[in-house]
C-alpha cells in the first residue's frame, strides 16, 4: 500500500501545472515555484538559470510597477497633475525623462551583473539565479526562511506579472 502512495504523489507531481501535458525534463522541482508550467518547451532550448533569472528580474520589476501604479493615485508631485487614470500619468512625463530611465535601466542591468548579460557568462562564477548578492538584513543566513522568502518572491512576481 505505501508503495501505491509513492506512485500516486508523483504522479501528481508530475500533472501539477498542467494535467493533459507531460511535465518538462529539467522542470524537477529544484527551484522554488517549480510546479512544471512550460507549455512552450522554453526549458528545453535555454538553460534554466536564465529563464529564472528572467523570471525573479521581470517578478521584481512588476512587485515595484504595483506599488508604483497603486502610490501615484495618492501621491503628486507638485510639477505633474494626475491624469485621469494611472495610464494617463505615463503620458505627462516629458520624453526626456523616459529616456532617463530607460537608460539608468540599462546601467543597473549591466553593473548589477558586472557586465555579463549573456546566458554563457552570466552564471560563470556558480552564483544562484536572482542572487546579487544583496542581503543587508541578513535574510539568506537560515536556509529554511531563504527557501520559503524565495518562493514568496517567486509567487508575488507571478501575481504581478
Amino acid at each position: 500500500a505505501r508503495s501505491t502512495k509513492a506512485a500516486v504523489s508523483v504522479k501528481m507531481q508530475e500533472d501539477l501545472a498542467v494535467p493533459f501535458l507531460e511535465r518538462p525534463p529539467k522542470l524537477d522541482g529544484s527551484y522554488a515555484g517549480d510546479i512544471g508550467f512550460d507549455p512552450v518547451g522554453f526549458s528545453n532550448y535555454f538553460d534554466l538559470r536564465w529563464l529564472r533569472e528572467a523570471e525573479l528580474k521581470h517578478g521584481r520589476v512588476c512587485m515595484l510597477g504595483v506599488v508604483g501604479f497603486l502610490a501615484q493615485e495618492f501621491v503628486t508631485l507638485p510639477q505633474f497633475e494626475n491624469g485621469a487614470t494611472p495610464l494617463d500619468d505615463f503620458f505627462v512625463v516629458p520624453a526626456p525623462g523616459l529616456w532617463q530611465v530607460f537608460f539608468t535601466i540599462g546601467a543597473v542591468e549591466a553593473f548589477s551583473n558586472n557586465f555579463k548579460l549573456t546566458p554563457g557568462d552570466m552564471f560563470a562564477d556558480g552564483r544562484a539565479p536572482g542572487d546579487l548578492g544583496f542581503d543587508p538584513l541578513g535574510c539568506g543566513k537560515n536556509p529554511d526562511a531563504l527557501a520559503r522568502r524565495q518562493l514568496v518572491e517567486v509567487k508575488n512576481g507571478r501575481l504581478a506579472m
